[in-house]
Protein backbone atom coordinates (compact mmCIF):
# COMPACT_ATOMS: atom_id res chain seq x y z
CA UNK A 1 0.00 0.00 0.00
CA UNK A 2 3.06 2.56 -0.59
CA UNK A 3 4.39 2.13 2.72
CA UNK A 4 7.96 1.05 3.40
CA UNK A 5 8.55 -1.33 6.37
CA UNK A 6 10.50 -0.80 8.17
CA UNK A 7 10.45 3.34 8.18
CA UNK A 8 13.42 3.67 9.53
CA UNK A 9 16.88 1.40 8.78
CA UNK A 10 19.62 2.03 11.59
CA UNK A 11 23.04 0.39 9.66
CA UNK A 12 26.33 0.70 10.65
CA UNK A 13 29.24 3.48 9.15
CA UNK A 14 31.77 2.21 6.67
CA UNK A 15 29.87 -0.71 5.27
CA UNK A 16 28.34 -1.96 2.30
CA UNK A 17 24.73 -2.44 2.28
CA UNK A 18 22.15 -4.78 0.92
CA UNK A 19 18.56 -3.97 1.09
CA UNK A 20 15.82 -6.52 -0.18
CA UNK A 21 13.00 -4.69 -1.59
CA UNK A 22 9.79 -6.01 -1.69
CA UNK A 23 6.54 -5.10 -3.34
CA UNK A 24 3.64 -7.04 -2.38
CA UNK A 25 1.23 -4.37 -3.43
CA UNK A 26 -1.03 -4.38 -6.42
CA UNK A 27 0.79 -0.90 -8.05
CA UNK A 28 4.29 -0.38 -8.93
CA UNK A 29 6.23 1.38 -6.16
CA UNK A 30 9.75 2.75 -6.61
CA UNK A 31 12.59 3.11 -4.03
CA UNK A 32 14.26 5.80 -4.81
CA UNK A 33 17.27 8.52 -2.99
CA UNK A 34 18.86 11.27 -4.39
CA UNK A 35 21.12 11.72 -1.50
CA UNK A 36 22.12 7.91 -1.51
CA UNK A 37 21.96 8.37 -5.84
CA UNK A 38 19.69 5.22 -6.00
CA UNK A 39 16.70 4.71 -7.83
CA UNK A 40 14.36 0.96 -8.28
CA UNK A 41 11.09 0.89 -10.02
CA UNK A 42 8.97 -2.67 -8.70
CA UNK A 43 6.37 -4.49 -10.65
CA UNK A 44 3.50 -5.42 -8.22
CA UNK A 45 4.20 -8.53 -6.65
CA UNK A 46 7.94 -8.68 -7.37
CA UNK A 47 11.42 -8.26 -5.68
CA UNK A 48 15.00 -6.78 -6.30
CA UNK A 49 17.95 -5.52 -4.08
CA UNK A 50 19.77 -2.05 -3.75
CA UNK A 51 23.09 -2.26 -2.84
CA UNK A 52 24.60 1.05 -0.78
CA UNK A 53 27.94 2.08 -0.35
CA UNK A 54 29.77 2.91 2.39
CA UNK A 55 28.21 6.10 3.91
CA UNK A 56 29.11 8.74 6.40
CA UNK A 57 27.26 8.93 10.02
CA UNK A 58 24.02 10.59 8.99
CA UNK A 59 20.95 10.42 7.70
CA UNK A 60 19.39 9.26 4.46
CA UNK A 61 16.01 9.98 3.07
CA UNK A 62 14.30 7.76 1.15
CA UNK A 63 10.98 7.39 -0.72
CA UNK A 64 8.82 6.28 -3.17
CA UNK A 65 7.33 8.94 -5.76
CA UNK A 66 4.31 6.82 -6.65
CA UNK A 67 2.75 7.22 -3.16
CA UNK A 68 4.66 10.44 -2.05
CA UNK A 69 2.28 10.78 1.14
CA UNK A 70 2.92 7.13 2.71
CA UNK A 71 5.75 5.74 1.16
CA UNK A 72 8.58 8.03 3.63
CA UNK A 73 11.63 6.65 5.09
CA UNK A 74 15.41 7.15 6.24
CA UNK A 75 18.54 5.28 6.58
CA UNK A 76 20.08 6.12 9.91
CA UNK A 77 23.85 5.50 9.74
CA UNK A 78 25.95 5.43 12.31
Amino acid sequence: DGKFFPAELIVPQGRKIRIEIRNEGKDPVEFESMELRKEKVLAPDSKSVVVIVPQQPGSYRFFDDFHPKTGQGVLVVK
